[in-house]
């Protein structure tokens, strides 16, 4: 693969730290080492939301360590990086960015159709390079289809909104 590219749906995370321990048990690393983990958005602590009951706020976000090596997992993951094969909820998405055939290419013209926002962690994070994120802002209104990703099925949404906020998200 020319351009390997790990995409991480926010909105489909739910910070079970299962990418983090696939990878530590996949490289053997130390207890205290970590290449990739979860960082809370919310409050100051791990898993700690922000605001006051009832309007609360809390997301999670999969970082990658500069110390990650891009790891195409083996025969047992399709190819697929461990913590990406491993995801329980289909938030990670791999692929070549090069190639518009591949998976991680349908998944960003998908999300970019229904205003989701792509974007970087910034340089000065010292984070992996290769890793987009997408997370959707508002709620998805009008939409005569939604493809399922986690098993390709297409449901019927005609007449329907999608409300991806919760109570005091702050429109992010």
């Amino acid at each position: 693969m020319a351009n390997r590219t790990i995409l991480a749906n926010l909105n489909r995370c739910t910070g079970c730290w299962t990418c983090s321990m696939a990878c530590k048990t996949a490289h053997d690393l130390e207890p205290d080492q970590y290449w990739q983990y979860i960082r809370t958005i919310g409050g100051g602590m791990l898993d700690e939301p922000a605001g006051e009951w009832p309007n609360l706020f809390l997301k999670w976000m999969p970082i990658w360590k500069q110390s990650c090596k891009g790891c195409a997992g083996d025969k047992t993951t399709e190819g697929k990086p461990f913590c990406v094969y491993n995801c329980p909820t289909g938030a990670l998405t791999y692929g070549d960015l090069d190639d518009p055939a591949s998976e991680i290419n349908e998944r960003l013209d998908f999300f970019k159709r229904l205003g989701y926002r792509v974007y970087e962690n910034p340089k000065w994070e010292d984070t992996r390079e290769g890793i987009l994120y997408v997370e959707k802002g508002s709620a998805i209104s009008n939409r005569s289809e939604f493809k399922d990703w986690t098993g390709g099925n297409t449901r019927d949404m005609s007449g329907g909104t999608i409300d991806t906020k919760l109570p005091g998200a702050l429109g992010i």
